[in-house]
């Protein structure tokens, strides 16, 4: 597809729905193609269609690496908050005829498959110490 021609897809969808902004659409088009490639090369070089759960990681992991720690603070900024969003996004290009469906594909594929914000933080957050149950020696002599 031309650029030009998702440019004005994305136009026509903003006039009936203004809950995301345009960057979103532009990043879920680059967020499809990280996934199908990642995809063909697990898959022998062969491209496959990609399930609502398989684009929402491949949307997840994009993310992380182009924004790394700035990631969760982005997509808030786009209103893209939750698994379902990115399906919204979507069905919105489907129905612009811009991506494509199988007749199998549903928008409930994007129902909170895992929480989004947090999958977007928690691999910036420290890595928390396994809690041991056992005390130190120096611990333990102090309480004694």
């Amino acid at each position: 597809m031309q650029a030009m021609q998702f440019e004005q897809s994305v136009v026509s969808i903003l006039k009936r729905d203004k809950r995301f902004d345009p960057h979103a659409y532009f990043f879920l088009k680059d967020a499809l193609d990280f996934t199908l490639k990642r995809i063909a090369e697990s898959n022998g070089g062969q491209a496959r269609h990609v399930s609502g759960p398989e684009l929402l990681e491949g949307y997840r992991d994009f993310a992380l690496e182009q924004f790394g720690p700035m990631a969760s603070t982005l997509m808030a900024e786009w209103s893209v908050q939750k698994c379902q969003d990115v399906g919204d996004m979507v069905f919105q290009l489907i129905e612009e005829q811009v991506f494509g469906k199988q007749d199998s594909d549903k928008q409930e594929d994007f129902s909170e498959i895992f929480n989004f914000q947090e999958s977007l933080i928690a691999p910036f957050l420290p890595q928390k110490k396994p809690v041991t149950g056992k005390k130190s020696a120096r611990n333990k002599s102090a309480i004694s």
